[in-house]
This record gives C-alpha cells, structure tokens and sequence, in this order.
C-alpha cells in the first residue's frame, strides 16, 4: 500500500495543527501494519517556495540554511512524539530534473503554455479540474487567492491558471530549464515527488484540509493528463483522500499567517508525550476542533491509566491533574481482551475512529486495574499494550522506539550531507 502525505513548508514549526496532521498519519500507518498490511511511505519537505523566500529575506538568511534549521526541528519534534519517519523524505529541490520534464510533458498535452519564461497550466484546457472539491468555478477563484494564486499575473490567460514554472525573479534561487532560468510552482513540486517515489497511482494521499483546494485540486490536474488511459482498472492518480481537519486557537484556524499557533515543544515542557498523543487522537481527523488545556490534562489522565494497566501498576491517589479525565464504570465482561480487539477493529475500520478506540483502550486498562492481582494474567496488558502502540504511545519506555530516532536520524544526516549543496 502506498501513501504520501504532504508535508512542511520548514519555516517556523511545528505546531499543534502540524501534529494533528502527521500523528493522524503515523496513527494511519501503524494501523494498516496492526492489520497486516506493508505501507510504503512518502512525505516531502517543501524546501523552495515563496514563503521560505521571504521568511529568509525578512530574516538576512540563506534559504537553504533556513529551511533546513527548521527540517531539523521539526524532526526532533516528531522524535518527541514517537512519530515514526516516512520511508522517503524529500525536498522539492531533489526532484528539479523530473519536475522540468513534467512541466514539459504538460505543455507537450495542450494543457500548459508558455508566457515570458513562465508556465502556467491552462485550467480551462482541462474540464476535469475541479473533481475532487466539486466547487463551482465562481467560488474557486476566491480561495486560490486565499492560497497563493496571484490573479494579476499580467502573463496568465485566465487568473485562475497556476504557475508550473516560475520565471526567475532578482535575487531569488533558480534552475536551468526550456524556458529559462526558474523555478517551479508549488503544486507541481507535490504530484512530482508522489509519482517519482509510488508510481502514476498512489493508493492514499493525506495532507490538511486547507490542501484540498487549490492544492490537490491541481496536483491531479497535472498527473491525470499524462495517464496512459488504456489500463484495464482506468485507475486515477489517488484512489483515497485524507483530509485531516484544521486546529483552531482563540477563534480562528491556527496557522503561521494569524499567528495564533501553539507550538508542540512548549506543550511538551509540561505534558508528557503520551498526553499529547491522546489529546490528539480523541479527535476524529476530519472533525475541527479547538485547542483546550482541560482537554489535555484529561488526555494526562487517560495516559497514566493505560500505563498503569501495562506495567502492572496500581494507580495513584494524588498528584492527578486538577482537571482529570475519569473513567466511565463498565460492566465485567467474561472476555474483555477479546471483546476490547473486536471493538478496536471496528472503530479504526470505521474510517480511522481513533475516538472510540481510545475509549475501548481506556475501557480495558480500567478492568485491568480493578482485577485481583493473584488472578491476573500477562494476555491483558499485552494486549492494550500492542494496541496502544497503534496510537504511538510510549507507556513506559524512556524514549522513542529505536525505529523511531534511527529513521528520522538517518533523514537528518541526509540534510545535513547536502546542507552545503
């Protein structure tokens, strides 16, 4: 199986609705290898856009260093949180060669042209466009200006073109292509590295729900013209999307432009990983949902209960949270190990109810708690112990899993190999 997700834009990170987004996904993974199934993995780190470009400019830095002082941590932030790293990692600017062609493939297909040294994909040209968010073509304009599109591009033939590539600007990075010396547009870097690491069909694609539109929207839009249709199954570039909801804070979604973020290192100062993990997953990926202190001190609580049940701990009587999550009496049940699995099965099926399965999970770990220690067994803690893994949680182990820290190492010493590239 194969997924890619879409990944940092490294300028000031990571905050809690970037957690949202790759804990939803590292929860996805886990589940799918629970359930039997390999997953090659793919994330990419969007090294060269217009945002780096000012970030460094407003701050005298190279973009290059800039971008990856942030990779780096980002990455030490989802070692925190026992996230395990994506088989491939790339930055956009591995990829130029393969972007170059793809831009060249798209104008060769009479759905891009040539203006001034810029290529713009000709939406008009493609009546599909549009099949994934199914907006109107009058609202679709509108939010491609929210989302970087530049409608007075004097080069465009109709403001809701997209650049493909970006003819070179004083002062800015750029690369040799046909057209001159450039660099490429923010969603073709995307559909390039999906299709040059799992294929021309990519089984899952995740990423923010802000991504839906343009984003998304234009990263089929530059793969489906190229599809050899004569395949028997007619299979479309993403079989599955994943959408996961926005994190909002003191009213509004959380994000760089309001600066309204709450950052997951601070978070962690206080709360412990585990917490942090379960604040997260009680929200269902596709639901909004607000940041809220109480919320996590509950998540704390329900930490401690499951770590208790694993290593055969008796819960404490004080030092809880002011604010403490507890747990519904349930009734004994004569087989709560397997009536627990059954449940947790059918929650995470049921398109990744992560919120239903914590509860069974806390469900668990509370009759655990309550048995009698001479009639206890080690298949109960074993149990909500290999699934809590499916959540990432840590229990009672120092650090991340060694899978965990060797593979995000191993992408960090790529990026610092080339940091002089």
């Amino acid at each position: 199986m194969t997924l890619y997700v879409c990944g940092i834009t490294p300028y000031d990170t990571t905050h809690l609705g970037h957690a949202f987004t790759y804990t939803a996904a590292d929860i996805l993974v886990r589940y799918l290898e629970f359930r039997g199934h390999s997953v090659r993995y793919v994330q990419n780190v969007t090294d060269i856009d217009d945002d780096i470009l000012k970030k460094a400019k407003e701050g005298g830095d190279d973009w290059r260093r800039l971008g990856n002082r942030w990779t780096a941590h980002f990455i030490d932030d989802m070692k925190a949180l026992n996230v395990r790293p994506p088989d491939y990692f790339p930055r956009a600017t591995d990829v130029i060669a393969e972007i170059i062609e793809s831009v060249r493939a798209l104008i060769e297909a009479g759905v891009a042209y040539v203006s001034s040294g810029n290529v713009y994909f000709h939406v008009a040209a493609w009546p599909d466009f549009g099949q994934l968010s199914q907006l109107p073509r009058d609202q679709m304009l509108p939010l491609a200006n929210q989302r970087g599109n530049n409608p007075d591009d004097p080069h465009k033939n109709d403001p809701l073109d997209f650049v493909l590539w970006q003819a070179r600007a004083e002062d800015e990075p750029a690369w040799e292509s046909p057209w001159g010396w450039g660099r490429p547009g923010w969603h073709i870097e995307c559909s390039t590295l999906a299709t040059r690491f799992l294929g021309q069909s990519v089984d899952i694609h995740s990423g923010g729900a802000d991504l839906l539109f343009p984003h998304h929207e234009c990263e089929i839009a530059q793969v489906e013209p190229l599809r050899q249709w004569q395949d028997a199954d007619r299979r479309p570039f993403v079989r599955t999307w994943l959408h996961v909801a926005m994190v909002h804070y003191r009213g509004d979604k959380m994000s760089k432009s309001l600066g309204n973020l709450v950052m997951v290192r601070d978070l962690l100062e206080t709360w412990s990983s585990d917490a942090l993990r379960i604040y997260l997953a009680r929200h269902h990926y596709r639901q909004p949902w607000a940041h809220n202190d109480d919320e996590l001190a509950q998540a704390q609580a329900i930490a401690h209960l499951i770590r208790d049940a694993v290593t055969g701990r008796r819960p404490a009587t004080d030092g809880q949270p002011s604010v403490a999550w507890r747990p519904s009496p349930v009734p004994r049940r004569p087989s709560p190990v397997a009536h627990c699995e059954a449940a947790f099965i059918q929650a995470m099926d049921n398109d990744l109810d992560t919120v239903t399965a914590l509860d069974e999970l806390a469900a668990l770990a509370q009759e655990i708690l309550r048995a009698e220690p001479a009639s206890s067994s080690t298949a109960a803690p074993a149990a909500l112990r290999r699934m809590a893994r499916v959540f990432g949680l840590r229990l009672d182990a120092a650090t991340a899993e060694t899978p965990v820290i060797d593979g995000w190492n191993q992408h960090l010493r790529r990026f610092d190999s080339q940091k002089e590239a």
